[in-house]
C-alpha cells in the first residue's frame, strides 16, 4: 500500500520563471512530497522541463521531480533515460518519470517530430518504456530491435539513485491497458477526466493489471487537480474550504485508490499552496488511516532550507559613515571577518574531503581488490570525523556569538535588535544543516551511494554559510568597530 502524496502542478511559463521558483521553495518548505511540472517542447513560452527540473533540484531539499507529463515523440527514450538517471543522482534519488504518448500532433511536427497515430503512438510508448528500464539495468550492452525505437549496443548507465517509476500519462482504453500491464504509475487529471470518469478509467486499469499478472495496488494513481478554496460549498468539485477538499479526496482514496493529488494552484497560488499542505492533505492523511483501522500518521515535520535564510526578509540597519573610525576601531571590525574566514576555509575542506573520497570510491559495478577496502573504510571515517568536527567547531562559534556577542552588541544599539534576531534564526537552519551533513557521512559507512547526498548537503550547507556570514558582516562590523566591542 502506497503513502498518501501530495504536491503541486507548476507551469512552466518563462516570463513568470521567478513566481515559478519562489512557489517551487514554498512546496518543499511547507512538506509537499511532489512538484509536477508540465511538457510542451513546441510551447514557445514554455521552459524546457528538464532544464527547469534541474533548477528546482537544486533549490530544493527534499521534494520529488515529475514531468508530468514528458512528450515522448521529442524525447529519444535513450537520452531520456540518461538525463532521468542523471537527475535522479544529482537529487539524491527524488526523480519520478511522468510519460505521454504524444498530443498536439501538428506542434509536434512543426518541432520535427513524427505524427504517430493513436495505435502507433502506444506502441512507440512501450518500446519507450522496454528502452528506459533496459538503460537502467546493469548488464551487457543493449541490443533492441523495435519498429520505433532502436538500440545497436548501448551500455546501460548512469544508474539512478532509487528505482524510478514510470507514470504513464492516460485517459482512453488503450492507454489504461498499457499502464495496467507496463506502468509503475498512473497521471490522470481533474481537467479531462472528473471523478465520475476517473473512477471508471481505474477499474480499466486494474483490470488490465490483474489480467497481465500484477497486482494492482502495486500501481501508483495520481491525480493532478484545481479547484477553489471558498468560506462555503459550491457546486463543483473542490470548490468549497478546506474540510470539504478534504472529504471529497478521501473519497477518491477510499473508492478508486488514488495515492497521489497534485494541485495547480489558482491565482492566489501561495494561499492555495498553504492551505493544501497545511489544511487538506493532513486532514486525508487522518481521515484515511482512520477508515483503514490504523494509527493517524505523525505530522510531517518541515524541513529546513535554504529558503528559509529569506533574504529578501532579511532586516537592515542604518550604517555611519565608517571615514570617522579608528584603526583600532576598524581592526576590531575586521576581526569578524577573519573569525569568518577561517570557517569558510574549514568548509572549503570539507568539500575537497568530499571530493577526495569521491575519486576513490569504486565505480558501479567494479568493486575494488579486497586489500583497499580497509584504506577506502579509513578514508569514510577520515570524512566523517572531519565533518562532525567542522560541526561543533561551528556551534561553539555561534554559542559564543549568541550569548556574548549579540547581547553586548545589543546593549550599546538596541535598534540592531532585529538583525540580531534574524541571525540567531539563521544559527538554528545552519544546526540543522550541520546535523543533516552529520547523518549523511554516519550513511556513508554502510552505503558508497550516500555520497551523493553528502556531496549535495556540503553544498547547501557551504551556501547557506557563505549568505549568513555576508549578511552578518553587512550589518554588524561597522557597529562592532564603531562601538569598540571586542568579538
Amino acid at each position: 500500500m502506497h503513502d498518501l502524496w501530495f504536491g503541486a502542478f507548476l507551469s512552466p511559463e518563462a516570463g513568470g520563471r521567478d513566481r515559478l521558483l519562489r512557489h517551487v521553495t514554498l512546496a518543499d518548505r511547507l512538506g509537499l512530497d511532489l512538484i509536477g511540472v508540465q511538457d510542451h517542447p513546441y510551447q514557445a513560452d514554455f521552459l524546457d522541463t528538464w532544464t527547469l527540473l534541474s533548477a528546482v533540484a537544486a533549490r530544493t531539499e527534499r521534494i520529488r521531480l515529475v514531468p508530468d507529463v514528458l512528450n515522448l515523440p521529442l524525447r529519444p527514450p535513450a537520452v531520456l533515460a540518461r538525463a532521468a538517471a542523471s537527475l535522479d543522482l544529482l537529487s539524491g534519488g527524488r526523480v519520478e518519470l511522468g510519460l505521454g504518448a504524444g498530443a498536439f500532433w501538428n506542434a509536434i511536427a512543426a518541432m520535427g517530430g513524427r505524427r504517430l497515430s493513436p495505435p502507433e503512438s502506444i506502441e512507440a510508448l512501450a518500446e519507450a518504456i522496454t528502452v528506459l528500464r533496459a538503460l537502467w539495468t546493469p548488464g551487457e550492452p543493449v541490443v533492441f530491435e523495435g519498429t520505433h525505437y532502436r538500440l545497436g549496443g548501448a551500455r546501460p548507465g548512469p544508474f539512478p539513485a532509487h528505482p524510478i517509476g514510470i507514470w504513464i500519462g492516460a485517459i482512453k482504453r488503450r492507454m489504461l491497458e498499457l499502464t495496467g500491464r507496463m506502468g509503475d504509475g498512473w497521471l490522470c487529471s481533474s481537467f479531462y477526466s472528473p471523478p465520475g470518469a476517473v473512477a471508471g478509467q481505474a477499474k480499466v486499469l486494474d483490470a488490465a493489471a490483474a489480467d497481465a499478472g500484477r497486482d494492482p495496488a502495486r500501481i501508483r494513481k495520481v491525480y493532478n487537480i484545481g479547484g477553489t478554496f471558498a468560506p462555503l460549498p459550491g457546486p463543483g468539485f473542490l470548490d468549497g474550504p478546506a474540510r470539504l477538499w478534504a472529504e471529497q479526496l478521501t473519497e477518491l482514496v477510499l473508492g478508486v485508490g488514488m495515492t497521489g493529488f497534485v494541485l495547480a494552484p489558482g491565482p492566489e497560488a501561495e494561499r492555495d499552496l498553504r492551505t493544501f499542505a497545511e489544511e487538506v492533505a493532513p486532514a486525508v492523511r487522518e481521515a484515511v488511516a482512520r477508515e483503514r483501522g490504523r494509527p493517524a500518521p505523525a505530522p510531517v515535520e518541515r524541513p529546513i532550507t535554504l529558503a528559509d535564510l529569506d533574504e529578501a526578509g532579511r532586516p537592515r540597519a542604518g550604517k555611519h559613515d565608517p571615514a570617522e573610525l579608528t584603526p583600532e576601531q576598524r581592526r576590531l571590525g575586521r576581526h569578524l571577518v577573519e573569525v569568518h574566514d577561517g570557517y569558510r576555509q574549514e568548509m572549503r575542506q570539507v568539500q575537497d574531503a568530499v571530493e577526495q573520497v569521491a575519486t576513490e570510491l569504486p565505480d558501479a559495478g567494479r568493486p575494488r581488490p579486497a586489500n583497499d577496502r580497509p584504506a577506502m573504510r579509513q578514508n569514510l571515517w577520515t570524512l566523517g570525523t572531519y565533518c562532525a568536527t567542522f560541526r561543533r567547531l561551528l556551534a561553539v562559534h555561534h554559542t559564543v556569538e549568541d550569548e556574548s556577542m549579540f547581547p553586548a552588541v545589543l546593549e550599546r544599539e538596541p535598534a540592531l535588535a532585529p538583525v540580531i534576531k534574524k541571525l540567531e534564526q539563521e544559527h538554528e537552519v545552519i544546526a540543522e544543516l550541520l546535523a543533516g551533513l552529520d547523518e549523511a557521512c554516519v550513511e556513508l559507512l554502510g552505503d558508497p551511494a550516500a555520497l551523493d547526498r553528502v556531496r549535495a548537503r556540503a553544498d547547501r550547507l557551504a551556501d547557506v554559510l557563505s549568505s549568513h556570514f555576508a549578511y552578518e558582516e553587512e550589518e554588524l562590523v561597522e557597529p562592532i568597530a564603531r562601538l569598540g566591542i571586542r568579538v
